[in-house]
């Protein structure tokens, strides 16, 4: 992941979800803040949603929220739970979350690295 001068890698887990998200690397997305605790962008096409769901997150997941459909990687841990019909994890960030805890948009860089 590329975002400024700031080059960051995540592992992605072993489901269909994550599998459908490296389908469409490399991608360059346009992620808003939200809730001073994520960043979010919009995917261009919905993924797949059988995978396992759940209403909490660790700092530095990426997810999958399927209503948008949205990619999200959460930076900071709010306490709050998250609403139905909950998020789908495809990933972790290996390191460099304080790259994301900056106001506003941020542009991020997606390439497959194997």
């Amino acid at each position: 992941m590329n975002i400024g001068d700031h080059t960051l890698t995540a592992r992605l887990l072993n489901n269909q979800t994550a599998q459908d998200f490296a389908s469409l690397l490399p991608l360059k997305l346009t992620m808003k803040d939200l809730f001073g605790r994520e960043k979010f962008g919009h995917l261009p096409k919905a993924l797949s949603s059988d995978g396992k769901r759940t209403h909490s997150y660790e700092v530095g997941q990426l997810i999958y929220w399927s209503p948008g459909p949205d990619l999200a990687i959460f930076y900071r841990h709010d306490g709050e739970a998250i609403p139905d019909p909950g998020i789908i994890v495809i990933g972790d960030l290996d390191s460099g979350v304080e790259a994301l805890q900056v106001p506003g948009a941020v542009t991020i860089g997606f390439e497959l690295l194997r």
